[in-house]
């Protein structure tokens, strides 16, 4: 991931400005959103696109009790950084780097028995209780241990390595299917199988640290599944989990990313003329158009050919055509920009540019696969940094 600062001016191709103290408010947001219970800030896939090691650190600073990971890799790159606290990542295979996470201090996630026996195997090496938190799964379907058989296992013998001193049991957690569609009767099924398989594993011996199951729109819309801890992932990043559930406005969020470029061309072009791969756009008379140097390499979705909206000079462009590898067209309708003017593709909405949801829409996707997707040929410019006050 590709980090500067540099000042708004900045002549840059594109540019992701990342905004620290929006972090920092919606941290403290969320926080407040679930005030009984610690804040993990999730920090997976570079912070969303946003970028981890930079996130991170706002994150803590605004109060943050836990980062987290997907892989093991991106949380031991949390510890080379000098990110101190609680740190926990979830997705192992076989042969993964556990001694590397106990000897860092990592919470690390176990779903069956092969990982529970790798991580004791790491822990016997060297001589260091592993932080492992038990996963149940409660009606997700991806990682997890299933209820009944394998779960009595599961707990059975982590709690017997944590007698031999192998290990500490600091978690037992779970992730919804669909907290983002209120209502929906998974979500009251799995509150109740998840307190079903605590209950079963606390009653023979259990004392986790934390016990965790709410994600981004659980912590905003079901205060009864907050427990120890909230796992705030695309929320941090001031989008909206659902739109159903609301915008980023309405829970005191702000987006975080603002997604930018210069202009590389603006030229006149007579009516009837093809634009970009396959002439999918002709124009419809006498117009100017304008070159994005962003394309597909850079994350911007193809999906989002001739609908994908941008802000050129005060007014809202729709992609003509196809967007290419490295870049696209807009139809400027016979404005004549400067070469070097800034195209906003998304951001918080205040200059009446559109947010990485409009793109959503655009493109029949999600809002998480917008910012997230945003490659490393675009660099993030992070704004803001110091803390507020």
């Amino acid at each position: 991931m590709s980090e500067r600062t540099a000042p708004r001016t900045a002549p840059l191709r594109a540019r992701a400005e990342i905004d620290l103290a929006a972090l920092r408010a919606n941290v403290r947001a969320l926080r407040a959103h679930a005030p009984g219970a610690d804040l993990m800030a999730v920090v997976k896939s570079e912070a969303y696109g946003h970028g981890a090691v930079p996130c991170a650190r706002a994150a803590v600073a605004a109060g943050a009790d836990w980062l987290g990971t997907a892989t093991p890799e991106e949380a031991l790159a949390l510890r080379a950084a000098g990110l101190p606290g609680r740190i926990m990542c979830w997705l192992w295979t076989p042969g993964g780097p556990w001694r590397e996470a106990i000897e860092a201090d990592v919470d690390v996630s176990v779903s069956g028995m092969w990982a529970l026996r790798e991580v004791t195997e790491a822990a016997r090496r060297v001589d260091r209780p592993a932080r492992v938190q038990l996963k149940a799964d409660t009606g997700l379907g991806r990682g997890g241990c299933q209820p009944g058989a394998d779960w009595a296992e599961l707990v059975r013998e982590a709690l017997r390595a944590e007698a031999e001193g192998l290990l500490r049991v600091t978690g037992l957690w779970s992730h919804f299917a669909c907290a983002d569609e209120p209502g929906h009767p998974s979500i009251a099924a799995q509150l109740g199988r998840f307190r079903e398989m605590l209950a079963y594993a606390e009653q023979r011996g259990a004392r986790p640290e934390v016990r965790h199951i709410a994600n981004s729109p659980a912590t905003l819309t079901l205060p009864e599944s907050h427990f120890d801890l909230v796992r705030t992932g695309i929320a941090t990043y001031g989008i909206s989990p659902s739109p159903e559930l609301g915008t980023p406005a309405d829970f005191g969020l702000r987006p975080v990313m603002t997604l930018s470029a210069s202009l590389a061309l603006v030229k006149h072009v007579p009516g009837g003329h093809g634009v970009s791969y396959g002439h999918r756009y002709v124009t419809p008379g006498e117009t100017t158009l304008g070159l994005v140097p962003l394309g597909y390499a850079d994350g911007i979705p193809r999906h989002a050919s001739s609908a994908g909206p941008v802000l050129v000079e005060g007014k809202w462009r729709t992609i003509a055509g196809r967007v290419a590898m490295d870049q696209f067209v807009v139809d400027l309708g016979g404005d004549e920009p400067a070469p070097g003017a800034e195209a906003v593709l998304f951001g918080p909405g205040d200059r009446g540019e559109p947010t990485a949801e409009d793109w959503a829409q655009a493109a029949g996707t999600i809002a998480y696969e917008i910012v997230t997707r945003i490659g490393t040929r675009v660099p993030r410019v992070y704004v803001n940094e110091e803390q507020d006050g």
